[in-house]
């Protein structure tokens, strides 16, 4: 297929679900009574699905998972339509136009060799679009904690707040490290300072994050990957101690641990 016969296949596929859209929007009872409120965690649901999707490669769960978050953008577009303050084709012009924009390299006269400069000058623009006072004001504030880390971090480089060598990142984890080995391990019976702990805590995670990010780690990847990694064999040493006969509860860590090796090694 040719890519001109590709595209009239796409736009018709795009008008059908249009077209469906309208139908539903009109003759469901389910459909008829959304809001934009309704829909809110609805769709970050979708967007965790699609997540998990990702993370196990499974590209037919992907494709659906997509599809499903195309209903919720094409349900919102409706809802707004409905209200008359955007449908469809002005949201989809609005991100057209703010491509080009953010993009002065391939749409304007801007040089950018590198990934890094594509990615300051997006910064530098999206600050100056919003009219934040605050290069940080753009991160939304119901972000998860290691999300929002990420983000932080990565718009202050945007404008060249950031470290310059990796071991400078490192040495900050180790420092941070220290500081809440401080807090942490006071004398047998001592009581722990929860305020103090808890802020030193929350900085060495910060600090590992930004490592992370500085080797080209996605810290929120990394984090799922390994709890995915434990469930897995969590659930084989649960399954082995019952079809040994034993109970997991009953069980002492020891002969625990004899289940856990064998899982590591699957």
């Amino acid at each position: 297929m040719s890519d001109l016969s590709l595209r009239k296949t796409q736009l018709q596929s795009f008008d059908r679900l249009l077209t469906i859209m309208d139908e539903l929007r009109e003759q469901c009872p389910w459909d008829r009574k959304q809001t934009l409120e309704s829909l809110r965690h609805l769709t970050i649901e979708e967007t965790f699905e699609l997540s998990d999707a990702i993370l196990e490669n499974n590209l037919e769960e992907i494709k659906k998972e997509l599809g499903d978050i195309l209903l919720h953008i094409v349900f919102y577009a409706k809802i707004g339509s409905e209200k008359e303050a955007f449908d469809i084709g002005t949201v989809i012009d609005s991100l057209c136009e703010k491509l080009i924009r953010r993009h002065p390299h391939i749409y304007g006269d801007t040089v950018a060799k590198d990934e890094e400069t594509v990615k300051q000058n997006w910064e530098k623009i999206k600050l100056s679009e919003k009219g934040n006072t605050s290069v940080l004001g753009g991160v939304p504030k119901s972000l998860p904690a290691l999300i929002k880390a990420m983000r932080i971090q990565e718009k202050a480089r945007g404008v060249g707040f950031d470290w310059e060598e990796k071991h400078q990142v490192w040495e900050k984890v180790e420092e941070e490290m220290q500081e809440f080995k401080a807090e942490f391990n006071t004398l047998e019976g001592q009581e722990i300072d929860k305020t103090k702990a808890t802020g030193e805590f929350g900085d060495l995670l910060f600090s590992l994050i930004n490592y992370a990010r500085f080797i080209d780690i996605n810290p929120e990847e990394a984090l799922e990957r390994t709890n995915l990694k434990f469930i897995k064999r969590f659930q084989y040493l649960e399954n082995a101690a019952k079809s040994a006969g034993r109970k997991i509860e009953d069980m002492s860590l020891a002969e625990m641990d004899i289940y856990w090796e064998e899982a590591k090694k699957l």
